[in-house]
């Protein structure tokens, strides 16, 4: 008998979806044969299949079994078809009526006792189903709370392979849980875990440049010698974040539910911090592999991605960024297809003055031949170098500060402000967006400059011989700072800070 059942399976960063054909009384000597382009996983669903059903006391029965996995020309990767496939079987064997399965949508994997695990991707698959028009999505227990977060469609938690057919069959009717949103509905921030502003000592100019940085989502770049303080700043700028929205939430927790590392029930509370290591190769830094899966600029989506000791990643891996800074999303193509991945993101990179760390320290003498800090400069490209809004130079604290016992305003102080700016920015736009990300169309258009503030951009760029694009990146970090001091037009003194974090890029 033939039956016909609906499941998925991630590629990329979406879901598609997939029909499992079962054929069980096929012609031929007893087997069990699964075509479809199945990688090693799915191909294992036999003897997971096989030995959940007869642990159940739902034998399998001795003939030719069939299953097809269709369209035939996409690869099929993971477990989630563990549970389709066995849903077909029963359907064919007569278990379960056909007629029940046919506008559902299935996905889990089976362990050998009939329980149904965890999977990823189940939120692109979830997405996927709704745009293709099915209501239904029965899938593993453990992922029902990422399921629910689309509400339009019912997503039914199952936790082993009876209570499914015990479902299917009318015995029992399925409890639907009481929903759990992240934090986006429920307006209730997780404790960070991040560095706190009020633990970094000094540092004003730094702390004044991360906090602007924040509230628009501008690239920064921080310059000083080693044990400054730089990836402390870094580390606690992800805490002054803004809560994210719920599109922004949605889209940042749709990449990660994909990845491996993704732990199933594990909301993104917070906004992503990513600080891949300076050895990483261009595709864990872009995205891509034999199975195309996400990067560090797409994980770090709507969130920081921290490079520190930047001069120190490989060119190409820093070169491949230039793009996805400008676009906010990436371009992956293979031979089986071309995927794109957002990446928009906030880029915080740190570096020393040369290749000893102490270059321009006014205690420790740099030991750095002209040649070697030369080198080390041209590291980092002029073209990359441009890309990133605010350059500021992080100085040792003193000793005498150090020792002080008063506290600096704290990380909820300062979250406060970003969100205040933040939220004049969606107001602006009427989605969530931020000035850097704006266009150079739009930047004409809510960001007109009096004739006084012309003049003095237009001297600073001859002068300092800008480029075009720094020309706009001074306007909109400009932009942001009014949106803090509450300024509907942009002043003369947010230009002259916009233009300051400008000039200090020629001194690395």
């Amino acid at each position: 008998m033939f039956s016909q059942i609906y499941s998925a399976t991630p590629v990329g960063i979406e879901g598609v979806l997939v029909r499992v054909e079962v054929d069980v009384y096929a012609r031929g000597l007893p087997s069990f044969t699964i075509v479809g382009l199945p990688d090693k996983a799915v191909e294992e669903s036999k003897e997971r299949v096989r030995t959940a059903l007869r642990n159940t006391s739902m034998t399998i029965p001795s003939t030719k079994i069939v299953v097809n996995l269709a369209p035939a020309d996409i690869p099929k990767y993971g477990s989630h078809f563990d549970l389709p496939i066995a849903v077909g079987i029963l359907c064919s064997s007569g278990f379960i009526d056909p007629k029940v399965v046919k506008d559902k949508v299935f996905i889990g994997e089976l362990s050998l006792d009939g329980a149904v695990r965890p999977v990823n991707g189940v939120l692109p698959i979830v997405i996927s189903a709704k745009a293709q028009g099915y209501n239904t999505v029965f899938a593993p227990i453990a992922n029902i709370e990422e399921a629910q977060l689309i509400s339009s469609v019912e997503s039914i938690g199952v936790s082993t392979i009876q209570e499914l057919v015990e479902i299917l069959r009318g015995r029992i009717v399925h409890q639907v849980g009481k929903k759990s949103y992240p934090q986006w509905v429920l307006a209730a921030r997780k404790k960070t875990t991040h560095s706190d502003f009020s633990d970094i000592v000094g540092q004003p100019l730094a702390k004044r440049a991360l906090e602007i940085a924040a509230a628009g989502g501008h690239n920064i770049h921080l310059k000083g010698p080693p044990g400054a303080g730089k990836t402390m700043l870094a580390s606690a700028t992800a805490g002054i974040l803004p809560d994210m929205t719920e599109e922004e939430g949605i889209d940042v927790l749709r990449i990660h539910s994909v990845t491996a590392s993704y732990r199933q029930g594990d909301f993104l509370w917070e906004r992503p911090f990513r600080a891949p290591h300076h050895t990483i190769s261009r595709v864990g830094m872009v995205g891509g592999g034999s199975v195309i899966s996400p990067g560090e600029i797409s994980l770090a989506h709507r969130g920081v991605l921290f490079l520190d000791e930047f001069p120190e990643f490989p060119r190409g891996v820093l070169e491949a960024l230039r793009q996805p800074i400008e676009d906010g999303h990436v371009t992956v193509t293979r031979a089986i297809g071309t995927f794109t991945f957002p990446a928009r993101f906030m880029l915080i990179c740190a570096s020393n003055p040369c290749p000893c760390g102490y270059r321009g320290d006014p205690h420790k003498s740099c030991r750095c031949s002209a040649n070697a800090i030369s080198r080390y400069q041209k590291r980092l490209s002029g073209p990359i170098l441009d890309r990133i809004d605010m350059h500021v130079s992080v100085r040792p604290v003193e000793t005498k500060e150090l020792m002080k016992n008063g506290s600096a305003e704290s990380t909820g102080a300062i979250r406060l402000r970003v969100q205040r700016a933040r939220d004049k920015q969606h107001r602006r736009f009427a989605k969530s967006r931020t000035n850097a990300e704006m266009t150079s169309a739009e930047v004409k258009e809510t960001c007109p400059l009096s004739e006084e503030v012309q003049t003095l951009l237009q001297k600073a760029i001859t002068q300092l011989s800008l480029s075009a694009r720094a020309y706009y990146k001074i306007i909109k970090v400009a932009r942001t700072i009014c949106d803090m001091d509450g300024s509907e037009d942009i002043t003369r003194n947010a230009i002259l800070e916009a233009i300051q974090y400008r000039v200090d890029s020629d001194r690395l």
